[in-house]
């Protein structure tokens, strides 16, 4: 159980906001719902629950509108139902589904959220048709292997010690992905073999730039590595929703957007485990500390050597940060075109600082290298994880949530 103090920040946070943030409720909802999900659950937990929400937003409104395929279900609603009640509703009974502690909380905001919505038969419809959409996504996922124990064996030989620290998401390979056929459908060829030339560059590239102590790493480097150590949907959703109000995308519109950018950062999060999982890949801080082992004049063992901060628990390649940042660009790029807007995040993990980019790709670049100043991934692992990224992205827009003809509707 968290801390009452980070639970009391969790309901400030959330019920601190009577009106909508924006004009649109898919935004607001998007912003209560990371407020809720970033301290009680891990990254890929927390990414899981937000592609919930989302796809239970689309399907209430789009229930209304028609405008595009359904995800799940397209229930009967008359056109004069409020699409803003169907959306609060649809967030809220999925929130308090996949987090029961914090029932109360939301249960308030959203009493607090539909006392801006006029009474009458549209807001009633609105209501009944969220909450109906809702109990249908949270259906489909009950069973979907998200909740399956941890039962990671680590490699060793009888009498052998290995660090006890547990592993993060040893049973995500078997989660049923949400887009994906499979979640080995993208997964990537081995790493570098280590007695090959690209092995030798990546290694020695991040043991001098991925230092704690690194005299080669510019105040840029440090600056974003320290950036991106920002993880899960507090890294992504507020630059996704900055996003939509910029580009004044109607309700549908948003949550269509939303719905398809967190299925497929969920998606890249199922894929990038069930290769991470695979191959069990050695991390920098391992493989620079018994350097010695491979016998190799282009590699040099440290013994003392430390990343800039502390290694993330699970196997090295490929790179997660990078596919994330990547399936979240292809969508970008594949739902509004080359002209996407300005992109900028801040970091809970670098106070004070906005990061801008012009277009997505420059994006991806900076998180992707952010993780080698970091002293996590390597070079070959950064590029192998982009690649994965923009291909789920690009799956994930191509075939989920299409809009319907006219005749179909």
């Amino acid at each position: 159980m968290k801390p009452n103090h980070l639970r009391a920040l969790v309901a400030i946070a959330v019920l601190g906001m009577t009106q909508p943030a924006f004009a649109d409720v898919v935004t607001d909802w998007n912003e209560k719902a990371v407020a809720l999900v970033q301290p009680w659950m891990l990254p890929p937990q927390g990414h899981r629950a937000m592609a919930m929400v989302n796809l239970a937003m689309f399907d209430a409104v789009n229930s209304i509108d028609r405008r595009y395929q359904p995800y799940l279900t397209r229930l009967s609603a008359a056109p004069t139902t409020s699409k803003e009640a169907a959306a609060a509703v649809a967030a809220g009974t999925v929130l308090i589904g996949v987090l029961p502690q914090a029932r109360d909380e939301v249960k308030a905001a959203l009493a607090s959220y539909l006392e801006t919505i006029p009474s009458g038969k549209p807001k009633a419809d609105g209501i009944e048709l969220g909450e109906a959409v809702a109990v249908k996504i949270l259906e489909m996922r009950a069973k979907d292997g998200s909740d399956t124990p941890d039962a990671y064996r680590p490699r060793t030989s009888p009498g052998v010690y290995v660090p006890t620290a547990p592993t993060l998401a040893p049973m995500w390979p078997h989660v049923t992905p949400f887009a994906m056929t499979s979640a080995a459908q993208f997964r990537p060829g081995p790493p570098p073999k280590l007695g090959s030339a690209q092995w030798a560059a990546d290694y020695n590239e991040i043991k001098e730039l991925g230092r704690k102590s690194s005299s080669q790493r510019s105040a840029k480097q440090t600056e974003d590595a320290r950036f991106w150590l920002i993880v899960g949907p507090q890294a992504y959703f507020p630059m996704l929703v900055r996003v939509a109000a910029t580009k004044k995308m109607d309700l549908v519109d948003a949550a269509r957007f939303m719905a398809l950018a967190s299925v497929a950062m969920v998606d890249a999060i199922i894929a990038v485990f069930d290769a991470k999982y695979h191959y069990e890949f050695w991390r920098p801080i391992t493989a620079i500390r018994n350097g010695d082992l491979l016998n190799s004049p282009a590699i040099k063992r440290d013994a003392t050597w430390q990343p800039t901060d502390t290694t993330p628990m699970h196997p090295e390649y490929p790179c997660a940060h990078c596919i994330v940042a990547a399936s979240c660009a292809a969508v970008v790029t594949g739902v509004i075109g080359t002209e996407a807007p300005e992109l900028s995040a801040n970091s809970a993990t670098a106070p004070g600082v906005t990061h801008r980019w012009s277009n997505v790709q420059a994006f991806v670049k900076e998180v992707s290298e952010a993780r080698i100043w970091a002293g996590f991934h390597y070079r070959f692992s950064t590029k192998v994880g982009e690649e994965m990224g923009y291909r789920i992205g690009e799956h994930v827009v191509k075939n989920l949530l299409q809009p319907v003809s006219i005749a179909g509707r």
